[in-house]
């Protein structure tokens, strides 16, 4: 699906209103995902918006699918980083400042635009981008929901993958599967350095205290230490045990981001209760999220009510691996803001986008919910509507 003009058109006003705010003469894009975001392809180029006027969006590889997806009056063949100032120039005169995502460009790569702009004063405009894809429109909330039903259609048909005896990466493949002949797009981007994950994350019992790299609740073994070394396992799936499954869905480039839980036979009563409890906490946290209320207020009153009820270690994993959040921004990418944390002070606003996922983490499994949000004018809307309870199976 092509991304519609007048939404590539809007972002872009909005983007060069944050420039003229900051005092900036314009940005440079790189990053694939705010590239795609301004442009409406992901293909290899630099998009160059200046303050006031038309973007020139300057192609590498594939010039001819850039021209078939974006929208853009002005695109360009690029042959060399190089060429980029004569580029610009050749529409006016150069910036004297420029704005680039120096989240996320490495430093060599910086080097070299320094080289090409020796005449232009490089600015971190990361704070710009950020803000601005915080809020969604109507048709990135629709994006979000086409997502949220594909993964439900999967966790529906998810207790008839479970069999006693089949591995959790057994299990992965078929729920990814099911899942990719859906539209799911496959990949799930990460902004944060080194939080490359694979696409979701199934563990089994015992499997689920395993701690990992990744900046979640619950780890996993992976396949080994090499590659992805989290999430599903060899480890068979056996009676009487937590099926943990909680995966992110890419569909048009927007990711979902669900989780729900699975038992072959029954579960014990102390999984059940922090269940439940994971339940009370996101239908609190779906009552006090509202405009204007402060991101670390639902954080707070997630770690009040698992401390009330005694489960506080266990609550977003256990000793070492307790992970400091209640939920996250999700949208182009998985790790978008807001971030419901103990010191995020900044307020929610009606277009944000969101997962909560209060969540429980003991030696024999782990347990929890996990949902994807929009912020509206009145409240919630929760765009992941799956069974919530945990399927016996």
């Amino acid at each position: 699906m092509l991304t519609p003009k007048n939404e590539i058109d809007a972002r872009i006003a909005r983007l060069q209103a944050g420039l003229q705010q900051a005092g900036l003469d314009g940005a440079l894009i790189i990053h694939h995902t705010n590239l795609f975001y301004y442009s409406g392809t992901s293909q290899n180029g630099h998009l160059y918006v200046p303050k006031f006027g038309e973007p020139i969006l300057m192609v590498r590889k594939s010039f001819h699918r850039a021209r078939q997806e974006s929208c853009l009056a002005q695109i360009v063949e690029l042959k060399s980083l190089k060429k980029i100032p004569e580029v610009i120039e050749q529409t006016g005169r150069l910036p004297a400042s420029l704005a680039l995502e120096l989240d996320v460009v490495p430093v060599n790569t910086f080097q070299l635009y320094q080289r090409a702009f020796i005449k232009t004063e490089l600015a971190d405009g990361s704070e710009i981008f950020r803000r601005i894809r915080l809020i969604k429109s109507d048709y990135e909330i629709d994006r979000l929901r086409q997502a949220c039903e594909v993964i439900d259609q999967v966790f529906s048909e998810a207790p008839g993958m479970l069999k006693e005896g089949r591995t959790e990466i057994e299990l992965a493949s078929l729920f990814e599967a099911a899942m990719r002949k859906r539209g799911f797009a496959g990949g799930s981007r990460m902004r944060a350095f080194n939080q490359d994950f694979y696409l979701g994350n199934i563990t089994s019992g015992a499997s689920a205290a395993v701690g990992s790299y990744f900046d979640g609740p619950v780890g996993g073994m992976g396949m080994g230490p090499a590659n992805n070394p989290h999430g599903a396992g060899p480890k068979p799936i056996r009676k009487n045990e937590i099926v943990y499954i909680d995966y992110t869905c890419v569909v048009n480039g927007y990711t979902a981001d669900v989780a729900r839980m699975f038992v072959l036979g029954k579960v014990d009563a102390h999984l059940e209760r922090a269940h439940r409890l994971a339940l009370d906490i996101q239908a609190r946290l779906k009552q006090i999220a509202r405009p204007g209320t402060e991101c670390r207020l639902l954080y707070h009153e997630a770690q009040r009510l698992a401390q009330e009820r005694g489960l506080a270690g266990h609550f977003m994993g256990m000793g070492e691996n307790q992970v400091k959040f209640v939920g996250h921004g999700v949208g182009l990418e998985l790790d978008e803001q807001p971030v419901f944390a103990d010191r995020v002070t900044s307020k929610l606003e009606p277009g944000m986008t969101f997962a909560l996922e209060p969540k429980f983490v003991f030696e024999d499994g782990a347990v929890g919910i996990e949902n994807t949000f929009a912020l509206r004018d009145d409240g919630l809307q929760q765009l992941s509507l799956a069974d919530e309870s945990i399927i016996a199976v």
